[in-house]
């Protein structure tokens, strides 16, 4: 297989935005005008700005497509097209990946681009002690080799049909060999370069004018703003203060903005799942009886109703419809409280239980569906103490130590359900079943078989009770009508600025 150009599978996005009850507003089609800074607004600050180290969608939000690319990256209608690699093959059998790289890319130090820059990264990719993200991944990768600094080949341990859609990934951007300053100041090959990171404050960026494509970007730079509170940022955008919401806009936010001359609403579907996950390993959660019961006692349609105003789709697995493979296994736990009652009686909790769930206070939605999701359960027997925290405290203590009992979060990144392989994920779930079905449908080279293997895993998850899998969420932008180029699908969560321009 070569390309220029790959499709990953998924539905059309015309379906998708019919499937979740979405319109997309057309952008303007005139030519694109050059120059002016933007000014972005999103609700969290990042730890750190290297998406190999954090999986924080802060930080992807923000570096990924813009300061750092990769070998390939992912289009909004879910294109896999070339980035630092002009062109690839890949081996019939998915065991041999050959990438040919583009010629005369400069890092923004200026230092040049070449395969030694990808073998480093991908070699710290494959050491465990890296510290590296999402390791999986590229767990199939035998060895990586550079036959001349223009070309990389990955030789595969066993097939792996889905290594290039994961080469699309944030954690798979790529930076100069032996550069270790990546999270505080990340030195990639984007259209736009970093220059300041005020903690509390903003990140900024400005148009990298060595950029290996002359005509990108349009803007002369960025800033990223970080405003928790939602109230906030809208009327920073009223007041022309910034030019744009992105990254966890909530629906009354469109609502608030959309009525108001001057300004637009971008709506899409997303691939991000809100999910109330559950420690599986700390009792009585680790009672699968429980988890069922917590299942039974919710009510995915008042949830969605309440945290998004009706926007979002109810899911029953760790896949979206927006993701191909998707099954819908919204039916296995109905809402039905009386059977939560029973289940728990039969776990030994017919007097009722208590749990805490731990909430990250800057994301609205997560707030919202948490007050929502303790009610439910309250009415159930189960008393939810609801505990505010901190990102940084939900990342090192939550996600980092799975130190809790309950969370709601929106899981972004899409294609994630390998996550469920890694027994020490903060869901800390083992099921050796699982991670045989997640590696046979890697190493599947028939698409129908690997869409019956995805079929039977998102079916195991159900059926393990391992989270409360509550919607997909929307995808919203809000900006000044006269900013154009936004992304109206977001397949990763991705604030592409690229082709994004401002018509004054």
């Amino acid at each position: 297989m070569s390309a220029a150009a790959v499709r990953w599978s998924p539905p059309t996005v015309i379906a998708l935005l019919m499937l979740l009850g979405l319109a997309s507003f057309a952008q303007a089609a005139a030519a694109p005008v050059r120059g002016g800074h933007l000014v972005v607004v999103q609700s969290a600050e990042p730890p750190g700005l290297d998406p190999s180290a954090t999986t924080a969608t802060a930080a992807t939000a923000i570096v990924h497509h813009n300061v750092l690319e990769g070998l390939v990256k992912i289009t909004p209608e879910g294109e896999i097209v070339p980035a630092l690699a002009e062109s690839w093959t890949v081996s019939p059998d998915a065991t041999e990946y050959v990438f040919r790289l583009r010629r005369g890319v400069l890092f923004h130090d200026g230092r040049p681009f070449t395969s030694a820059d990808v073998k480093a990264k991908f070699q710290r990719a494959l050491d465990p002690a890296s510290g590296h993200t999402n390791q999986l991944y590229y767990a199939a990768v035998e060895s990586v080799e550079t036959p001349d600094d223009y070309t990389v080949v990955f030789r595969m341990k066993a097939p792996d049909a889905e290594f290039l859609y994961n080469l699309t990934r944030p954690d798979s951007v790529i930076g100069p060999a032996g550069y270790d300053r990546q999270a505080a100041h990340p030195v990639g090959t984007g259209p736009f370069r970093f220059v300041e990171w005020v903690r509390g404050s903003h990140v900024r960026l400005e148009r990298f004018e060595q950029y290996w494509d002359p005509e990108l970007p349009y803007l002369d730079g960025a800033t990223f703003r970080f405003v928790a509170d939602a109230n906030a940022q809208v009327a920073a955008l009223l007041a022309g203060s910034v030019d744009a919401i992105a990254g966890a806009a909530t629906a009354e936010q469109a609502m608030q903005v959309e009525r108001r001359p001057g300004f637009k609403v971008i709506q899409g579907p997303t691939t991000s799942t809100v999910i109330v996950a559950l420690n599986n390993s700390r009792p009585p959660l680790d009672d699968v009886r429980v988890r069922r019961a917590l299942s039974h006692a919710i009510n995915r349609d008042e949830i969605i109703l309440g945290a998004e105003f009706g926007f979002g789709t109810p899911i029953g697995s760790h896949m979206t419809p927006a993701e191909p493979y998707y099954t819908d296994l919204t039916g296995v736990y109905p809402h039905d409280p009386a059977k939560a009652r029973a289940l728990l009686a039969e776990a030994g909790y017919a007097d009722g239980l208590r749990l805490t769930l731990s909430l990250p206070h800057q994301y609205t939605y997560a707030v919202r569906a948490g007050e929502l999701v303790a009610d439910q359960l309250r009415r159930v027997g189960v008393q939810v103490d609801i505990e505010l925290v901190e990102w940084a405290t939900w990342l090192s203590r939550i996600f980092g130590e799975a130190d809790y009992d309950m969370t709601i979060i929106g899981h972004a990144e899409p294609m994630d359900i390998s996550i469920y392989a890694n027994p020490g994920y903060y869901f800390r779930y083992d099921n050796p079943r699982v991670r045989e079905l997640l590696d046979a449908a890697r190493q599947a080279g028939d698409e129908a078989r690997r869409a019956e293997l995805y079929a039977e895993l998102q079916a195991q998850l159900a059926e393990d009770a391992v989270n409360v899998w509550l919607y997909a969420r929307p995808y919203f932008v809000l900006s000044r009508a006269d900013v154009h180029g936004w992304w109206e699908a977001l397949p990763m969560v991705i604030t592409d600025l690229t082709r994004v321009y401002i018509d004054r």
